[in-house]
């Protein structure tokens, strides 16, 4: 087997990142649920039209979910901001797997997006911090479980800065 280009070992690590804060962050709940905001919900994060309410998925249909999940969000930021470090790389796909791409793609809803666009990786990675909230009864609302996981994507991504 070939070795792996730098872009798609950039990439691999970026997806092994950001799972290390995904997997805590999310927990496993093998019985769709519905989160915080209203979403039906399974395994680790995985939402869509494959979850459905009552059903109980197997621990292999949640691994091979998480996989592919944020082997999706690291492509998806990726082709946003093919430019970004593997640690801001890593950073921002655990934050599109969690919230979506608007985060690091949005560039007119997005400050973060902007300054990943303009290389600007400290403001950017700092910007992670404002990204806590989820819509309760209409009201945004800080949740603690947010906070805390915004705040190790946000250490992820400084590190190594220059």
């Amino acid at each position: 087997m070939n070795d792996p280009t730098p872009r798609s070992k950039k990439l691999a690590i970026a997806a092994a990142l950001a799972t290390l804060i995904a997997v805590p962050a999310e927990g496993l709940r093998q019985v769709a649920y519905r989160d915080p905001p209203g979403i039906w919900t399974a395994c680790r994060g995985h939402t869509g039209p494959d979850v459905k309410q009552g059903v109980r998925y197997s621990l292999a249909q949640c691994d091979a979910w998480m996989d592919q999940d944020m082997k999706h969000a690291v492509m998806l930021v990726d082709r946003c901001v093919p430019n970004a470090p593997p640690n801001v790389l890593a950073a921002f796909s655990d934050a599109a797997y969690n919230l979506g791409p608007k985060i690091a793609c949005d560039t007119k809803n997005s400050t973060a997006a902007r300054l990943l666009r303009a290389g600007d990786w400290f403001g950017a990675c700092k910007q992670l911090l404002r990204w806590d909230k989820a819509s309760m009864a209409g009201v945004m609302v800080a949740l603690p479980g947010l906070t805390k996981r915004r705040a190790a994507e946000s250490e992820l991504c400084l590190k190594d800065l220059p």
